[in-house]
């Protein structure tokens, strides 16, 4: 069905011409500029996976192969749905056309009185001339008369130029409907052709392939964020927000954790969906109390930072116990290495495709940022990466198949300006923006499963999707 859409986009942009009502209305109706964004006056709850789209760039070795993968939503296909638009739109298409025809009958009608007001106009300018040569030897009267008369008519000039002009613009209206409602004939028509179960299993079938496809993906480098979705706005000004991205398809619970102080409560919910309308499935009391708004779920265990301490606490959901704890040698806590927000932000834990990590700053390092990949049962220390960005001076931070991304505030404008790879211990200054929707950022997490950055946003909790470059393996790649 993807071409006769594309089609009908074509034929809406030249349809812009009839009226801002026909520009406005069109796309609603066919459903073209729906979006689960909202506003910050209006909250519209969405689906789990909606607007979760992955874009994937994709080359091989030799460069022989570059994809971008789009996972389809299967409610999508609604020929019902669909169909109802496409014949309410027809109807708004023949009321136009009908109105059209009588503005034209109209135009045509005064059209012809002035065709016979420039025809007298014509042969009046002939005898005008014939007076201003002969006017010596005609009466005085008859020459006034006449001049009266050519008065009079002069105002029909323009009048005349201007019915001319609407005369070819509504001719060209009526192209413009035509065509406009043979597309949409021949969409109804392939809608019809096909069953709705024979489309579901279209659809199906391609999703099947395009996760096939995404197995074959290795890890990817950020090249675009786009977003923000609003999900719910709750809260406080800061907190934190999370799903596990270990967890299977069908466990898709969501963590709530509000402030970045002062609190022990973690609300559980089992889905996105019950996140949004509230229904709370469960509520945990944690032993202590937590620091910052940088905590992560990874497979099924809270870790977080111990309020004033360096120390980090694995918590099991399960059980209700703390699994571990280790102290983070060296590293800044209690607001000595925050983010530019502050908000005892000193330590960042986070998880990516590879694994658990913390992100923090020390004295020896002068208070740049320091990367450490953690063993996610002891929490001890597996190696460590010692950067050149000061930590007070990063907005937030994420990882993504090892690299750190850094952005360089948490107001308007941020856009994420330094990455380091700890795979090549490289850096690099980059120049990825993004839309800081609610002015103020003070969580900002990547999911592995979801491919997505999870924030809180002034009291908002939103989804970015981001955009990553992936090398696609080969069956003989090892």
């Amino acid at each position: 069905m993807s071409p006769p859409l594309l089609k009908l986009g074509a034929v809406l942009s030249t349809m812009a011409m009839i009226s801002n009502w026909m520009s406005q209305t069109l796309p609603s109706l066919v459903g073209l500029n729906t979006t689960s964004i909202t506003t910050s006056d209006t909250l519209t709850q969405i689906s789990p996976k909606e607007g979760w789209q992955v874009y994937s760039s994709a080359q091989d070795p030799d460069g022989r192969c570059i994809c971008t993968v789009v996972a389809p939503e299967q409610n999508l296909c609604s020929r019902d749905a669909k169909s109802r638009q496409l014949r309410q739109l027809l109807e708004k298409v023949q009321n136009m056309s009908q109105s059209i025809e009588v503005l034209n009958l109209r135009t045509q009608r005064d059209f012809q009185y002035v065709l016979k007001m420039e025809t007298q106009m014509k042969g009046l300018k002939a005898k005008f001339r014939q007076i201003e040569d002969d006017r010596k030897t005609l009466m005085t009267k008859h020459f006034q008369e006449l001049k009266e008369k050519m008065d009079e008519l002069l105002p029909l000039i323009p009048v005349l130029e201007q019915y001319k002009t609407d005369a070819k613009l509504i001719t060209q209206f009526k192209e413009e409907i035509r065509n406009l409602s043979t597309v949409l004939t021949g969409i109804q028509e392939e809608i019809g052709a096909y069953d709705y179960e024979e489309l579901h299993q279209r659809v199906l079938s391609l999703e099947t392939r395009l996760r096939d496809c995404m197995k074959k993906l290795t890890c990817g480098k950020l090249m675009k964020i786009t977003g923000p979705i609003t999900v719910k706005i709750s809260g406080t000004r800061f907190g934190a927000w999370m799903t596990d991205p270990l967890a299977s398809e069908k466990n898709n619970r969501v963590w709530y954790m509000d402030s970045y102080t002062n609190n022990k409560i973690v609300r559980e919910y089992k889905s996105i969906a019950d996140f949004v309308s509230g229904a709370e499935s469960r509520t945990y009391n944690l032993p202590f109390k937590w620091a910052g708004t940088n905590h992560v779920v990874y497979n099924g265990s809270l870790y977080f930072n111990k309020y004033q301490s360096n120390i980090i606490i694995k918590y099991s959901f399960d059980t209700g116990r703390v699994l571990a704890q280790r102290s983070l040698e060296y590293a800044g806590f209690h607001n000595v290495y925050p983010y530019t927000w502050g908000g005892f932000s000193d330590i960042d834990l986070m998880a990516d495709e590879i694994g658990l990590w913390a992100v923090y700053a020390t004295n020896q390092n002068a208070g740049n940022i320091v990367i450490s990949q953690l063993n996610q049962d002891t929490l001890e220390v597996l190696k460590s990466w010692s950067t050149g960005y000061p930590k007070r001076s990063a907005g937030e931070s994420f990882m993504i198949c090892g690299t750190l991304y850094v952005t360089n505030s948490h107001l308007t404008g941020a856009k994420v300006y330094y990455s380091y790879s700890t795979k090549t211990s490289t850096y690099e200054y980059t120049d990825i923006p993004f839309h800081n929707q609610y002015f103020h950022i003070s969580m900002l997490d990547y999911n592995a499963r979801d491919r997505a950055l999870y924030a809180w946003n002034n009291g908002h909790q939103v989804l970015f999707n981001v955009t990553l470059f992936h090398v696609i393996k080969t069956e003989d790649d090892t």
